[in-house]
């Protein structure tokens, strides 16, 4: 069991949430694969030149994994075995690196790993913490977090959170690239997008569009150069109900990443759970092989469908399901055990768990560590840098919330959803409609300003503005 950080690249949302910043992901433990161990990174793609903004880190470390044998994390109490790598295996390929293929294994990371940090002891897979000299568990929450170094405040947007939290994964959506995109250290970034539109030809429409496509990849290009796990890179939300569209989106970016030299296992693909959207997703994984992050997850029922989809993971937002509750009803705060956010992301997580889905769940956008605490065991959980800096001063213990064994007792019964059954089952649920399209709405707005930024800078000499 490790600790694994998301990046995401921008500033705080209107929401409130630390999109801006790190977000610690801390993973649950999974049984290991016998004599395969957990992979090393995949390695990043060749350098390119840059200016400043490019960080190199003068003396690299490894990134945050927890102490293995310290003790139970928020992500989990079960068994923290990990076994050494061998050499030449990676997330998706084997010994000497044949390609293996296919989803990562249960045991194995999602993603990219690098090394444990140096000193740090491996649990041996055959013991238990405790036994026959393995190390034994520490009981404060602080002791399964290591403490990050110093960030650097002048370094390009991305980059402190990075040097801080030295995070494995990140993510990307049309808001953060908006954003920046207007930031003086990104203008050449901006610039060969462009360029790239231009030199493909076409009406002006079609220009700016790969020009946006270009934009998003450059940027997760750029992320990836500096980690060493996956990007998330997101679908234009305006497709959210046409799944043929979204499907061929998909594949342009990915088709743009492995032109810079980036292979699919190192991209997620982002897309809105709409009934289209988890289409799409559903086609993406099976017919290409394409890993899809299924995000603004509000409903059981868009968790059903995706579990029944085969998608690689799907993000459940707990901050936003709360906010919801709090703005609608006259109730303004809850027990962690009884926020709706948690007993919603507790309810998909024993569902998943109880009849064997392979979907990973990531709980995301807390608002308080209590929410953290109340969904530990969940597979992955994001944690923003102000909550991360809240729990690594807690020295409290910590209880097992979630497990996959507990999930078997749980009363739920499997469903099976149609198109129809879907769009009535999510439909009865006020909030995730709400939310839903309200999501989908400020991607899309976020989506036509930086649509009309790069046309107005594409072409406004030529139309004598």
């Amino acid at each position: 069991m490790r600790c694994r950080a998301w990046s995401q690249l921008g500033p705080p949302s209107a929401e409130g949430e630390s999109v801006g910043e790190a977000a610690l992901v801390l993973e649950g433990a999974l049984p290991s694969v016998p004599g395969q161990g957990h992979p090393r990174p995949a390695p990043a793609p060749p350098s390119r030149n840059r200016p400043t903004q490019c960080w190199r880190p003068a003396h690299p470390r490894p990134a945050p994994w927890l102490p293995l044998g310290a003790g139970p994390s928020l992500a989990t109490l079960a068994r923290p075995a990990l076994t050494p790598v061998p050499p030449g295996t990676s997330p998706t390929t084997g010994p000497g690196g044949g390609r293996t293929g296919g989803r990562p294994e249960r045991g194995r990371s999602l993603d990219a790993a690098v090394p444990p940090v140096p000193g740090q002891p491996l649990c041996p897979p055959d013991r238990e913490p405790g036994q026959d000299g393995a190390p034994t568990p520490a009981p404060s929450i602080r002791s399964h977090l290591t403490q990050p170094g110093a960030g650097s405040s002048d370094a390009p947007l991305w980059v402190p959170a990075i040097e801080e939290y030295k995070p494995q994964d990140a993510t990307t959506n049309p808001s953060l690239i908006l954003a920046a995109a207007q930031m003086p250290a990104y203008q050449e970034l901006v610039d060969e997008a462009m360029a790239y539109g231009k030199k493909l030809g076409g009406s002006q429409e079609v220009q700016v569009t790969n020009a946006m496509d270009k934009l998003f990849v450059l940027f997760g290009t750029e992320i990836l150069r500096k980690i060493p796990g996956r990007v998330s890179t997101e679908v234009d939300a305006r497709l959210s109900f046409d799944k043929d569209a979204m499907v061929a989106r998909a594949l342009r970016l990915i088709e743009l990443y492995e032109e810079a030299g980036v292979g699919k296992e190192r991209i997620l693909v982002k897309l809105a759970s709409t009934w289209e959207g988890i289409q799409a997703g559903r086609e993406l994984e099976q017919q290409h092989g394409v890993h899809c992050n299924m995000t603004l997850l509000f409903s059981f029922a868009q968790a059903v469908a995706c579990a029944e989809a085969g998608v690689t993971l799907i993000s459940p937002f707990v901050g936003r399901i709360l906010d919801w509750h709090v703005a609608n009803s006259d109730k303004k705060s809850y027990e962690p055990l009884e926020d709706p956010g948690v007993r919603s992301v507790t309810k998909i997580y024993n569902y998943y768990k109880k009849f064997g889905y392979k979907t990973i769940v990531m709980g995301a956008s807390f608002r308080n560590t209590g929410e953290i605490k109340a969904l530990a065991g969940c597979d992955f959980l994001t944690i923003a840098p102000k909550l991360l800096d809240e729990l690594l001063k807690d020295s409290s213990k910590l209880a097992p919330a979630l497990s996959a064994k507990a999930a078997q007792a749980s009363s739920l019964e499997k469903l099976h959803l149609d198109e129809r059954a879907f769009r009535w089952m999510h439909n009865e649920d006020q909030m995730a409609v709400e939310k839903l399209s309200d999501g989908i709405r400020k991607f899309a707005a976020d989506a036509v300003k930086l649509e009309r930024m790069l046309e107005e800078r594409m072409f406004s000499t030529e139309n004598g503005k």
